[in-house]
């Protein structure tokens, strides 16, 4: 035990060195950057490429580092760092890693992680496209990821590992049946995700191999235990939530419920035996099995049979940590035991005798012989110090060296987690690298194609700016022109102006010269006259003569002046004259050379002209042929569009055909009504089809209304068809099988009208008339199919609604008389205890009548409400019997209603007269809670969410509830008040009466267990009996 001791002494004294360099710094920092430093040694050998699954001491330690930080912030900040989207391994471990700090990490995980919901969702669609290796697995893992974050998110009571109470899961629901309806179909996704993650495993997997012992099947394989945690929790809390919701609801309202959960009992069964089967799970997992047939919710008492899944996790070995303590303690051992063997070895082993009596051996006196054992003791203690320093020595060394061998371990893995990303990014680079090879041939060719066109745009912009150039000049020389025409136009003006002025001096001239002539001529013919008077007078008078001729000589020496004046005046004449003629040369000169400038003008304006013409006629006879080329290319898509959407409508239909053949569609059954409104729906479809096809014929642009048509008629023919085929499932057999074969000849017809619009010779000549045909025959089976539901005509649903509300209220009134004279009699004819039982449970049943009465009134009027918003122009009869299933609902829940009212009343009267018993009013009280709820149900199925009638409707139907509640309490403490009394007193019994009064109590409770699990079976029975009469009564089937 010493040695134990020294050595494990001497081994824990290494181990503060190696913590003392994490906490050296001794600061908040420095224990922030060794728990990072950690988390990132440990994410790293948690999530990386290789294919072997992830050990769980790593996976712990990122759990564990959650806690240690209540978050995810250094999970998110390393996982950031690897390239996720580069390698799928990287990616499946990284998913499984996440799961499982969802399921075991700190609450704070989820708050984390939901900003990198996005990327996660990306990442999948990215991993979708790949549907090779872990591609798919990928893909699926993180849609099952972000669906858990999700569904966590919207409901945060429930923990990241699913764990709840009962307790804890009725207050998840609020104890509302629209929350619970919720959260079922919220678990079914979620358990739907997770089984197909369980399958896509499953088959990437090849199961004729012992795949579950290799690293890769062990890669693929580890996940699922997660998964498996989650199934086993997801598959209780719905098989909870169900039988919680069939005592609520009506069956028929949960049916697509109760499909679906079928559905997944079975994989979910068949995936755990699968699971229990490989040797990889028989280690780790006790996986349970799911029992061999599914609940029958339809029965209350089976939730007592339902055992819930546990799923048990053996206890793990001890951590490895501890491993090398152990390895130390061990080797010291096996030292000192080696020591002590050679030390008895060498000096005897026997400890009977003194071991070093040596007298009998050498006969050495006693002093010697104590000499020499001191010396050999001071030798053997310094032996056993040197061998405990060199103990020690080696333990310290062995840690020291375990350490050193433990970091560079770390950062061996970190140096190949670093190669491996560096492979990963050299090789994305190469990929990039050759992308951008490609891209810049493209660019390349691009560029050259870019070259050319540029060079023709360059030619053509050089022949533009010449025609610019030589327009620009034209236009110039017409500029200068125009000044020039507008100057000798000037010039023109003032020569003109020039000439009239000497015109108008020309003739002022002429006129002054013609004034001078008629002047001379007066004078001249005065003087003639003068000289015939001088004739006449000549003979008379010689004398006279003389002074005549005196007077004649100034006469001519004046005539002379005249002459020399008049020549001048010609000169200047001429002289004008000349000057005008110059003008009017220079004017002809100007006129010649401005019709030249003008003809230059013209030629270079025709000219220009002719060349803008030629270029408009070539870029309009390209703009023609491009126009052209759209047009035939726009013809060409919108053909191989209708093409393409005729041949998906036509395989919709042709994929419906299938389904009505498949062995599977033979469970599904459909009503006659669903028949009628999809064949409506269908023809009235059949009908736009054919006013857009005449519109396509007509205009090819009028493709955009064909298509939708086209989509939804394949849509409608194709629902038409399945409904058809499951109604035939439920009909007699001659209606059924003319259903089914008109079914399959309006399949045929539509598949014929779908092939002619797909062929481009016949799509106008295709007819969809016998499609239209078809329809029509189906649409009158269904009317023949119909239920008849209370063989009432459709026109009197509407009076039968009103009567049978009218007698509800009728009814309600009369219990509450009834109760009052119950009351009345009960004060005057009872006392002391009883008189207080039955005022209580008389009070109370009123109380009930009274609600009853209130939810009644609120059915009427939200009833009138939804008459009034839905039948429109129609009357109210029309309305009613155009919803005759509603209609009948409402008749159905009225009657309930009024024969529960007149029963309670008459088990009270029975119970104050003490004919009855307590169980019979409790049982009463619950069945008319139950037909107020199924008036309800019925009256709010067409109402407005936001209505205030239905709003009223529900606080009625609550009161009802708490009315309920407080008739079956009051019943209750009056039947214990009342058995309070006959307390049983066994003071005076003996021992042998005691024993035998024992055994007859022991036979009646085996009697009374025995017609109570009578009981509980006949009550299944008839409320099976009762489904299947109200299911007939309401028109969900036909019988045969």
């Amino acid at each position: 035990m010493d040695r134990v001791s020294s050595t494990m002494k001497q081994v824990s004294n290494p181990l503060p060195k190696v913590l003392s360099r994490r906490g050296g710094g001794g600061g908040l920092e420095a224990e922030r950057e060794s728990f990072e430093r950690a988390q990132t040694v440990s994410i790293n050998k948690a999530i990386n490429a290789q294919e072997v699954a992830v050990k769980e001491k790593h996976a712990r330690t990122c759990i564990l580092g959650t806690h240690h930080e209540k978050g995810a912030q250094t999970f998110w900040s390393v996982v950031n760092r690897l390239p996720l989207s580069g390698n799928a391994v990287l990616c499946w471990k990284f998913c499984h890693v996440f799961h499982k700090l969802l399921r075991d990490g700190h609450s704070n995980v989820l708050k984390d992680s939901v900003r990198y919901k996005n990327e996660l969702s990306d990442m999948s669609r990215m991993w979708g496209h790949l549907n090779e290796g872990y591609g798919q697995l990928c893909s699926i893992y993180l849609k099952l990821l972000r669906t858990k974050m999700e569904f966590h998110t919207k409901n945060p009571r429930f923990p990241g590992n699913l764990q709840m109470s009962d307790r804890q899961l009725d207050e998840a629901g609020e104890n509302d049946v629209n929350n619970f309806f919720q959260l079922t179909v919220e678990m079914f996704d979620y358990l739907e995700c997770e089984l197909n993650l369980f399958q896509t495993v499953f088959s990437s997997l090849d199961m004729s191999r012992s795949v579950s012992v290799t690293a890769a099947g062990q890669c693929r394989l580890a996940p699922l235990i997660q998964v498996i945690l989650d199934c086993s929790h997801l598959y209780d809390y719905t098989v909870k939530l169900l039988f919680k919701l069939h005592s609520c609801l009506p069956a028929d309202t949960l049916q697509g419920h109760r499909d679906r959960f079928l559905e997944q009992f079975r994989k979910l069964k068949d995936l755990f035996y699968r699971s229990s089967n490989l040797q990889y799970f028989k280690r780790l997992i006790q996986i349970p099995q799911l029992p061999e047939n599914p609940p029958n919710f339809l029965r209350a008492s089976a939730l007592s049979e339902h055992i819930s899944p546990v799923v048990v996790i053996p206890a793990e070995a001890s951590s490895p940590d501890s491993e090398p303590i152990t390895d130390l303690v061990e080797m010291d051992a096996a030292s000192q035991s080696l020591f002590d063997n050679k030390f008895d070895d060498i000096f005897g082993s026997s400890f009977s005798c003194d071991p070093f009596n040596f007298n009998s051996q050498n006969g050495m006196s006693k002093d010697d012989k104590d000499r020499l054992i001191e010396q050999l003791y001071a030798e053997i203690t310094a032996l056993k110090e040197g061998l405990d320093n060199f103990k020690a020595e080696s333990a310290r060394g062995a840690v020291q060296l375990r350490g050193r061998a433990s970091e560079l371990e770390a950062e061996l893995a970190e140096q190949q987690h670093l190669k491996q990303q560096a492979q990963d990014e050299s090789e994305f680079l190469r990929a990039e690298l050759e992308e951008l090879k490609k891209q810049r041939e493209d660019t390349q060719k691009a560029q050259r194609s870019l070259t050319e066109i540029e060079r023709r745009a360059q030619a053509n912009e050089q022949r533009y700016s010449k025609l610019k150039e030589k327009y620009s000049e034209l236009v110039q020389n017409h500029a200068d022109l125009l000044r020039k025409n507008a100057e000798v136009t000037k010039q023109i003006t003032v020569a003109r102006q020039a000439q009239g002025d000497v015109e108008r001096e020309k003739k002022e001239l002429e006129d002054s010269f013609q004034r001078v002539s008629e002047q001379a001529q007066r004078k001249s013919q005065e003087q003639a006259e003068v000289l015939e008077t001088l004739k006449r007078e000549l003979a008379t008078s010689r004398q006279e003569l003389q002074v005549l001729q005196g007077t004649l000589e100034s006469s001519t020496q004046a005539g002379a002046e005249q002459s020399t004046r008049i020549a001048s005046l010609e000169q200047e004449r001429d002289r004008l004259s000349r000057a005008a003629e110059q003008h009017r040369d220079e004017m002809a000169a100007l006129q010649a050379q401005l019709q030249q400038l003008q003809d230059v003008l013209s030629h270079e304006q025709e000219s220009s002209r002719t060349e803008l013409e030629k270029l408009q006629t070539q870029l309009r006879d390209k703009q023609e042929s491009t126009e052209q080329a759209l047009h035939q290319l726009l013809a060409k898509e919108q053909l191989s569009l209708l093409q393409g959407t005729t041949h998906e409508a036509k395989r919709m239909v042709q994929d419906a055909l299938a389904r009505m053949e498949d062995p599977a569609h033979i469970s599904c059954t459909g009503s006659a009504d669903c028949l009628l409104s999809q064949t409506l729906a269908a023809s009235e479809c059949a009908e736009r089809l054919r006013d857009a096809h005449s519109k396509y014929l007509l205009d090819g642009a009028a493709m955009g209304s064909l298509l939708p048509c086209l989509a939804l008629f394949a849509h409608l023919v194709s629902n038409t068809l399945l409904q058809g085929s499951a109604t035939s499932h439920v009909a007699p057999v001659e209606p059924a099988d003319r259903l089914l074969e008109l079914c399959k000849q309006c399949g045929s017809e539509a598949v014929s009208y779908l092939s002619a619009l797909q062929d481009p010779g016949t799509v106008a000549s295709a007819d969809c008339s016998l499609v239209t045909a078809c329809l029509g025959q189906i649409s009158a089976i269904g009317e023949e199919l119909r239920p008849r539901g209370l063989d009432i005509k459709q026109e009197e649903l509407g009076d039968l609604v009103d009567k049978e509300m009218a007698a509800t209220a009728a009814a309600i009134e009369t219990a509450s008389a009834r109760i009052e004279e119950m009351l009345s009699k009960a004060r005057a004819d009872d006392t002391g205890v009883k008189l207080e039982v039955n005022e209580r449970i008389l009070g109370s049943c009123t109380g009930l009548m009274q609600a009853i009465h209130v939810l009644v009134l609120a059915s009427k009027d939200l009833q009138r409400e939804i008459v009034e918003s839905g039948r429109g122009a129609a009357s109210p009869k029309e309305f009613y019997a155009k919803n005759s299933r509603w209609t009948e609902g409402l008749i159905s829940a009225s009657k309930e209603v009024g024969w529960g009212a007149t029963v309670m009343v008459d088990a009270a009267d029975l119970v104050v007269q003490g004919k009855g018993t307590f169980e019979e009013l409790m049982v009463c009280s619950r069945e008319i809670a139950a037909s107020t709820a199924q008036l309800v149900a019925a009256s709010k199925v067409k109402a407005d969410k936001d209505s205030a009638n239905l709003c009223k409707l529900q606080q009625a139907s609550r009161g009802v509830n708490q009315a309920t509640a407080s008739v079956v309490a009051s019943t209750k403490a009056g039947k214990s008040q009342v058995e309070e009394k006959d307390s049983m007193d066994f003071s005076s019994m003996t021992l042998t009466q005691i024993k035998r009064q024992e055994m007859d109590s022991q036979v009646r409770v085996l009697e009374l267990e025995n017609q109570l699990q009578k009981e509980r079976q006949k009550l299944g029975e008839l409320r099976k009996k009762h489904y299947e009469l109200a299911g007939v009564a309401e028109g969900w089937e036909e019988d045969d």
